[in-house]
């Protein structure tokens, strides 16, 4: 399985900030206001992948004496959720960016203004997301054996 690449997670963003602005100029006027409840959703997501992300990189770095080894199974599935959540935020971020975007040139009416701010902060929320999952991505890895590489020369 190959790393995530910032690229691909930046070209699922920015589709669906177009897929959303062209969405939000057919039913925006339809909607109810953006609800704020995802923001703290997806921030405690991203802290709990930092937490779990800190605690797999020290348990498989070995530096710390007395921490259990990791299972394999569960690294690996810690690292299919760094996959899946860092993707899923790119996908909110986008389809929030979109949101403001749309609603840029209306920021002088009440319910636009109050939907764009829940969308910026809930862009930010995801962003912040996808790093805690590209950092729990990254802790799974196991760090290459110094001894190892001397070897080889």
């Amino acid at each position: 399985m190959k790393p995530t690449r910032i690229s691909t997670l930046v070209i699922i963003a920015l589709v669906c900030a177009a897929a959303g602005w062209l969405l939000l100029r057919a039913v925006y006027a339809k909607l109810p206001p953006l609800p704020w409840t995802g923001v703290p959703a997806l921030l405690i997501a991203a802290v709990a992948e930092v937490w779990i992300g800190r605690d797999l990189r020290r348990r498989i770095s070995g530096r710390v004496k007395g921490l259990k080894p990791v299972a394999p199974l569960f690294a690996s599935r810690m690292v299919a959720l760094a996959k899946a959540s860092s993707v899923a935020a790119a996908i909110i971020a986008g389809f929030t960016a979109g949101f403001d975007f749309y609603l840029a040139g209306s920021l002088n009416a009440s319910t636009p203004r109050e939907d764009a701010l829940t969308a910026v902060i809930t862009f930010v929320a995801a962003v912040l997301l996808a790093c805690a999952a590209l950092y729990l991505e990254n802790s799974c890895r196991v760090p290459e054996d110094p001894d190892a590489a001397q070897a080889d020369h």
